[in-house]
């Protein structure tokens, strides 16, 4: 398994990262056990989740459950420490969560308190806050993106603020690091000049939406993540389940995310379904399995840290880790390079 570090954290991660946000809903608490205990044979030793996890669907019956479905397996085997855990702060709109309040000093402590007794813990390793309160332009909100209505001094108040109560959590000894996730370039800066103008924790991640049909931080997050040394942490990597080509020819198989989701949050349009076909075609040319090839894909990118990925069966988590050391090579990259600008932005 390709291990990596979090930023300047010196917490050492493995760069396949299990992800829990179906925890609840679509598996059991058994299953997530499961899982979990696959992924760390297999030397994965990082899993992400969520205070309002789990999704499919999100609701306020079960917010909460999937850190409980964590929180569980370690009161049951004793490993915390065999666990890199990384949770996440709701941000504003979530009706059910704090009655939609956004990210502020006050609200740290209280969604922090949360967390860790679900988690049966008592500490998180990586702390992230889900979305800026300002608003974000993934979720394919970026195709009437507007930050005109923003007030630059009320970000950067709030993020100083924050930077505050995250040493505070920091000097109790809850967490260990701090995350950004769904934020911009210019987000990520202010977040890093911040912490060097005041203090706190400086922005370790960013958790944002990436893979081979969704490369919107090539142009801008990248170079930010490169420079300032803030990892992307990528979800989705598998376009929710788009790049297995389980979808295609209109196939929904029963129990899939598309049976669900049935426009895979704005994903789904006749362009995705074309895209997916000349990666398929690509990973057919080289005898590749395309799974395996939209994980090495994401994986080594120069600004990657970890690629999260779900699995709603043990049966779909040895299929990903059957690839974990697959490195592309230089011919399969120039036949995906030429897919990529022939598909540029599928959805």
């Amino acid at each position: 398994m390709h291990m990596t570090t979090l930023g300047r954290t010196g917490i050492e991660v493995s760069k396949f990262c299990l992800g829990s946000m179906t925890w609840g809903t679509q598996n059991t608490l058994a299953e997530g056990h499961a899982q979990i205990e696959r992924a760390l044979a297999a030397a994965i030793n990082f899993v992400d989740t969520a205070e309002m996890y789990p999704v499919n669907p999100l609701s306020a019956e079960t917010q909460g459950r999937t850190e409980e479905v964590i929180g569980e397996w370690f009161a049951a085997t004793s490993r915390r420490s065999d666990m890199v855990l990384a949770t996440k702060h709701s941000g504003e709109g979530i009706a059910y969560v704090r009655d939609g309040a956004p990210i502020t000093a006050e609200s740290i402590p209280l969604a922090l308190d949360g967390s860790l007794a679900r988690l049966k813990t008592d500490y998180i390793d990586l702390y992230q806050f889900h979305w800026p309160n300002r608003g974000s332009y993934m979720f394919r909100q970026n195709w009437r993106y507007d930050p005109s209505s923003q007030s630059r001094a009320e970000t950067i108040q709030n993020m100083e603020d924050c930077l505050g109560a995250l040493q505070r959590e920091v000097d109790r000894g809850r967490i260990r690091a701090f995350g950004m996730s769904n934020e911009s370039a210019w987000g990520l800066t202010q977040w890093a000049n911040a912490a060097e103008r005041v203090g706190g924790p400086r922005v370790a991640t960013v958790q944002n939406e990436y893979s081979l049909m969704c490369r919107l931080a090539d142009t801008d997050v990248a170079e930010t993540c490169y420079n300032e040394d803030i990892g992307m942490l990528s979800f989705s990597p598998l376009a929710t389940g788009l790049l297995t080509g389980k979808y295609q020819g209109g196939a929904v198989p029963e129990g899939s995310r598309l049976s669900l989701s049935p426009e895979l949050g704005g994903r789904k349009t006749p362009g995705a379904f074309e895209a997916v076909q000349a990666y398929l075609d690509v990973a057919d040319k080289h005898g590749i399995d395309p799974v395996h090839m939209a994980m090495a894909f994401v994986r080594d990118r120069p600004f990657m840290a970890s690629v999260i990925f779900g699995a709603t069966s043990v049966a779909q988590l040895d299929h990903i880790l059957a690839g974990a050391d697959l490195v592309l090579g230089d011919e399969i990259m120039v036949d995906i390079d030429a897919a990529h600008r022939a598909h540029p932005m599928p959805y």
